[in-house]
């Protein structure tokens, strides 16, 4: 085409001269669990089993057995926080369990967070992180050890490293799930 061929650059209409409005900020409250919030708690678990290897689960549990798991968990003192939008709809959730059942292990646990599809990237983790880290101190907790995946979850191993956690270890081939090995990373945070 020749240069006199073009037409004259059109105007904008005016509504696109503006600056458009900012998306709504990314609200949530962080707050402990209730034997209630369970079924919603398990639906996103549920996605995490069926969809990734960040769970070696490879069967969700029964609402049942993860209920009893929750009580266990509450009776023993330690933190169960969850992350709800402004509506109530659960974002995520992050908790600690024993990591080991032996009695010598009593003030060492073992970390889980899990954030919906909708809230990754948004900062979500890292206060879930935060919040979780400091529950585990108010009740007297010393270590907290992560057990993470060696593939499929960056984001995990980057959020751990940005709270203070260091590789304590690594064992390959441990995990079998999807038709394929997977080996673990230890990481552990002392909260002395």
């Amino acid at each position: 085409m020749l240069e006199q061929e073009y037409q004259p650059r059109r105007k904008p209409p005016r509504a696109a001269d503006k600056p458009g409005t900012l998306p709504a900020q990314f609200m949530f409250t962080l707050g402990e669990a209730t034997l209630e919030d369970m079924p919603a708690v398990l639906a996103l678990y549920r996605h995490y089993v069926r969809n990734s290897v960040v769970t070696f689960d490879e069967t969700p549990p029964t609402l049942a057995v993860f209920r009893s798991r929750f009580l266990h968990r509450q009776k023993l003192g330690y933190p169960f926080r969850l992350a709800l939008s402004p509506s109530g709809t659960l974002l995520g959730f992050a908790y600690v369990f024993p990591f080991r059942e032996k009695s010598a292990f009593r003030k060492t646990v073992e970390s889980s967070i899990y954030l919906g599809p909708a809230a990754m990237g948004r900062g979500l983790g890292s206060a879930l992180m935060e919040d979780l880290i400091a529950r585990c101190q108010e009740a007297g907790l010393k270590e907290i050890i992560a057990v993470i995946a060696d593939q499929g979850a960056e984001a995990s191993l980057a959020l751990h490293t940005k709270f203070g956690f260091t590789e304590s270890g690594r064992m390959g081939k441990v995990g079998f799930k999807f038709e394929r090995w997977i080996g673990i990373i230890m990481m552990q945070k002392s909260l002395r």
